[in-house]
């Protein structure tokens, strides 16, 4: 592997994210925890954001659940939002505001699993650990040619190799090649294309000497495990002035927090879907049909008007209202907001 071309093309293309500028620990945590399940464009638009609303752990800490879902808005899953307060909470109550410096501390951290933990240490602290994401797990199978089934023994393979000193020296910076991977993957080895002309790891890539890069890693019987269910679901407008009816999800409920239209289950393929109630009676006047996938669902909401009262009335404010991503993109297509 040509470390110094891949790692030479990743500074020169990507220095300027900013969470690379002026590299800190709670940066890299916020950064880390903000690029799971997100674009990088997207959290290029809102990481500045955040830390200037949260410079410091301390301010993040202190700061409410509902100031900090409000600041994540716009990034999704807003789980991880909670999760992030929690861990600055712990490290300032338990550990006097200084992060852990080893794997099994860190995960004891709320909503820090073994990536972030890892990434931590390779990209936070720079020191010798792989941080094995989507990316990295994808280009390693690829330039080595792993055969694995793409998952948990996939990842232990990689692991086994980076213990052992095959894949990259302890004397190149972890932070550096950690990144780089992670650039790669997700300009030039992505999950469906692959650009091997432009790729810096093109040489010695045994996946790209196959003739069938897009083969690895072995995707066949992960399909398989997750078959998609549809549901349909239909979504009430009930605006009254510049008021709409919405209902805050309880910390315990799916999208605990955000506030949601009216939602009911009109059809399920399955049977344990029960985030909402079912709809009963006909429908009332239909305004629009708007699909989306995430995970195993693919969802159809049916947009409705009805007079139906169950709930809160909020303001049509996203800056002061934090609304359920899909909720803010039914809004914005009836024009409502």
């Amino acid at each position: 592997m040509d470390f110094t071309k891949l790692m030479s093309w990743s500074l020169k293309e990507f220095s300027s994210l900013p969470w690379r500028k002026e590299r800190t620990l709670y940066g890299t945590l916020v950064s880390e925890i903000m690029l799971q399940q997100t674009t990088v464009s997207t959290v290029r638009g809102k990481f500045e954001e955040f830390l200037a609303r949260f410079p410091t752990l301390k301010d993040l800490a202190a700061a409410s659940e509902d100031e900090v879902c409000m600041a994540w808005k716009g990034l999704g899953y807003y789980r991880r939002a909670r999760n992030l307060r929690k861990a600055a909470q712990s490290l300032i109550g338990s550990c006097n505001g200084k992060f852990p410096v080893t794997q099994e501390e860190l995960v004891k951290l709320p909503g820090i699993g073994d990536y972030t933990a890892s990434a931590l240490i390779a990209i936070g602290m720079d020191k010798s650990e792989l941080a094995i994401d989507a990316n990295i797990e994808r280009v390693m199978a690829r330039y080595f040619g792993l055969g694995q089934t793409k998952g948990p023994k996939l990842h232990r393979e990689i692991r086994e190799m980076f213990l052992t000193g095959d894949i990259f020296p302890e004397e190149i910076s972890a932070r550096g090649f950690n990144e780089a991977i992670m650039d790669v993957g997700r300009v030039y080895c992505q999950a469906k294309k692959a650009n091997c002309l432009n790729c810096p790891l093109a040489e010695g890539c045994i996946a790209l000497l196959s003739g069938e890069p897009l083969a690895f890693p072995n995707t066949d019987q992960v399909l398989a495990k997750t078959p998609m269910h549809k549901v349909v679901l239909i979504r009430v407008i009930s605006k009254e002035g510049n008021q709409i009816l919405g209902v805050k999800r309880k910390r315990d409920e799916w999208l605990a927090g955000q506030v949601e239209l009216p939602t009911y289950i009109l059809e399920s393929s399955d049977p344990s879907f029960k985030r909402y109630p079912l709809w009963k009676g006909p429908l009332p006047l239909e305004l629009m049909r708007l699909g989306s996938t995430i995970t195993k669902y693919k969802f159809e909401n049916i947009i409705v008007e009805s007079s139906v009262d169950l709930g809160k009335k909020w303001k049509l404010s996203p800056e002061e209202v934090n609304f359920s991503s899909v909720t803010l993109k039914i809004l914005r297509q009836l024009k409502l907001v």
